[in-house]
C-alpha cells in the first residue's frame, strides 16, 4: 500500500483500529514498533517511520510494543482479497509453506523464481519470504510460550525454527526479552506440556456481525465435521502434520479459538485456516460503504453491519459440497453429503450401520447426542478418502458421482489447487474443464475456497430470491449487469441476497 504520512500519521494519532494490520507505526526514538491503535502517548513526527509488515519493522532493528501487541493484529485486508503474485504468497507464508517446504517450496508454488520472488516481496512489503516467515514463526513461538508448558526447545520446534539458537535469537530480537521471560510476564499458569490444547485470540476489525456466520455454518454443517452449539462453532481440521479440533467463540473485538492439535507445528496453519474461515481480516467498514450506497441494500447494511463471507478451512471439501449442491436445496445437499460421508472406510468403522438408507439419519443422531459437543469432529475427508468410497455410497446420480471423483483425481494430481495460495482465475478455468461442473460451481468455490472478494451468483435461485425481496432485477443478465456497483464486494452483497430470501 502507499504509505501516506499525513494519513498514517492522523490514524495512529486517532487510535483507528481500522488501520491495524494495514501498517505498521516504528518509533525510532524507542526502538520499537506498534499496531495504530496502540494506547501508548502518539509520538512525535520526527521519531516515526511506517512499514507495510512487521517482518519490515523488525528488519529496521524494532521490537514489538508489549503492550499492543502489533504482532496479533488483523491481517491486512489487501493481502486477504488481492488475486496477484504477492497476495497469494501472503496467504502461503501464513499457512506455514515456507516452513514446511522452503522459500524454493514456495517459488515453485507461485511459478516464479526465487529471485524474482524476492524482488516481488521487497517491493511490496519491505521484507523477504524468510523474513516474513520469520516474523510469523516469532508470533508462533509467543503463544505457545504463553499458552503452554512445553519446554523451550520444544517451543522452537513446533514453531518452526531450525534451531534452539535460532529461537533464542529471535525472540529476543523481536520482543527485547528471552523466551523465559516471555513465560513469567505473563503472570499465568500455562497448560501442562503436551495437552495439545491453545486457546488464542482471533483479533478482526469491527463491526462483525457474528450472528449471520453461524446461522450460515449451522445450517450446513455435517455430523463429525462440523456443529454450531450455545454460540460457538466447531469442527475438525486437516492440517500439514496431522489432524486437529477448533472451537471458535465470536467475542468483542476478538474471536477466542480454542485449538486442540496433534501436532504443535500446526498452531500457524490452524491458525491462519481460522482465520480464513472466518473472514476475519476483511474491512467490512469499507465494504459496508460500498454496498450502503445502493438503495435497496442500504437498509439491511444498516441494520446487520458487519456481514462476513463465510469462507473454507478446506478447499476440497467446499468444491465437494457445491458439485452436491448443484440445483438442489441447502437441506437436500446436506443430507446427501451426510449419507456420503457414512461410506468412508476409516468412519463406517466406528459407526453401527442401520439397514436400507438410514445410515445418514443415525449417524447425525449419534453426533450430536454426544454430552460432550465438538467431541470426534475429524474433519472433511480427503481427495483420497472420497476416491475410495464405492459407488454405492454417493447416493446420487451416476454424472454426479464421476464429477466428484474426477475432482478428487484432478486434486491427487497435482492439477487442481484449491487452495487460497492458488491462482484463482487458472483454478476457475481448471474447474470448468472438468466434465459436470459448470459456472455455477466454480463460482461458488471462487466466493467461499478461493476468498474471491467479487463473485456473484446471478442464476442461484436463493440469490434470485433475496433479489425480488429487496426489490432489485432478479432476471440473472439484469442483475448482473446492475450489480456492477457493488464491486468489488458482490461476494458480500451475495450473502446479504441469501439472508434476505
Amino acid at each position: 500500500m502507499d504509505l501516506d504520512f499525513e494519513r498514517c500519521y492522523r490514524a495512529v494519532d486517532s487510535r483507528d483500529q481500522r488501520f491495524d494490520g494495514w501498517f505498521y507505526t516504528g518509533v525510532t526514538s524507542t526502538g520499537i514498533y506498534c499496531r495504530p491503535s496502540c494506547p501508548a502517548i502518539t509520538p512525535k513526527r520526527q521519531n516515526v517511520r511506517f512499514f507495510p509488515s512487521a517482518a519490515a519493522a523488525q528488519g529496521a532493528g524494532l521490537r514489538a510494543c508489549r503492550r499492543c501487541r502489533p504482532d496479533a493484529a488483523p491481517g491486512s485486508p489487501q493481502w486477504d482479497v488481492r488475486a496477484d503474485v504477492v497476495g497469494r504468497a501472503m496467504r502461503l507464508i501464513a499457512d506455514g509453506v515456507v516452513d514446511r517446504d522452503g522459500v524454493p517450496g514456495l517459488a515453485a508454488r507461485l511459478g516464479y523464481t526465487e529471485r524474482h520472488l524476492h524482488r516481488m516481496l521487497r517491493a511490496e512489503l519491505g521484507a523477504g519470504p524468510l523474513a516474513l516467515a520469520r516474523a510469523q514463526r516469532a508470533q508462533t513461538a509467543r503463544t505457545l510460550i504463553e499458552t503452554t508448558g512445553l519446554g523451550m526447545a520444544d517451543v522452537a520446534f513446533a514453531a518452526g525454527f531450525g534451531s534452539v539458537r535460532q529461537f533464542n535469537d529471535t525472540v529476543r530480537e523481536v520482543y527485547g526479552v528471552a523466551p523465559t521471560e516471555l513465560r513469567t510476564a505473563r503472570g499465568q499458569r500455562p497448560a501442562p506440556a503436551g495437552a495439545g490444547t491453545i486457546t488464542v485470540r482471533l483479533a478482526y476489525r469491527p463491526p462483525l456481525h457474528a450472528r449471520a456466520l453461524l446461522d450460515f455454518l449451522a445450517l450446513r454443517a455435517l455430523p463429525a465435521v462440523d456443529e454450531v452449539r450455545a454460540g460457538t462453532y466447531r469442527r475438525g481440521l486437516r492440517l500439514p502434520h496431522g489432524t486437529g479440533e477448533a472451537a471458535l467463540t465470536p467475542a468483542d473485538g476478538h474471536v477466542v479459538a480454542t485449538l486442540r492439535l496433534t501436532d504443535m507445528r500446526d498452531l500457524a496453519p490452524a491458525v491462519a485456516r481460522c482465520r480464513r474461515l472466518l473472514d476475519l481480516d476483511a474491512d467490512p467498514v469499507a465494504v459496508d460503504q460500498t454496498l450502503a450506497a445502493d438503495p435497496a441494500l442500504a437498509p439491511a447494511v444498516a441494520a446487520e453491519p458487519g456481514v462476513r463471507v463465510p469462507r473454507a478451512a478446506d478447499g476440497f471439501e467446499m468444491a465437494v459440497r457445491a458439485v452436491i449442491g448443484q440445483q438442489v436445496s441447502v437441506t437436500s445437499a446436506r443430507t446427501t453429503l451426510t449419507r456420503l460421508l457414512t461410506h468412508l472406510p476409516a468412519r463406517a468403522a466406528a459407526v453401527d450401520h442401520e439397514a436400507g438408507g438410514r445410515e445418514g439419519d443415525r449417524l447425525t443422531r449419534q453426533l450430536h447426542d454426544q454430552p460432550e459437543a465438538g467431541r470426534g469432529l475429524r474433519g472433511f475427508p480427503s481427495a483420497e478418502d472420497i476416491l475410495r468410497v464405492p459407488d454405492h455410497g454417493f447416493g446420487m446420480p451416476v454424472a454426479r458421482r464421476e464429477t466428484i471423483r474426477g475432482l478428487a483425481r484432478a486434486v491427487v494430481d497435482g492439477a487442481l489447487d484449491l487452495e487460497p495460495g492458488g491462482d484463482r482465475e487458472e483454478t476457475r478455468q481448471r474447474l470448468l474443464a472438468l466434465p459436470g461442473i459448470g459456472a455455477w460451481t466454480a463460482d461458488y468455490v471462487a466466493l467461499r475456497a478461493l476468498g474471491d472478494p467479487d463473485v456473484l451468483l446471478p442464476t442461484d435461485l436463493a440469490v434470485r430470491r433475496g433479489a425480488a425481496a429487496l426489490g432489485l432485477p432478479d432476471d440473472p443478465k439484469t442483475l448482473d449487469t446492475y450489480a456492477d456497483r457493488w464491486r468489488p464486494w458482490r461476494s458480500y452483497a451475495v450473502i446479504r441476497l441469501w439472508r434476505a430470501a
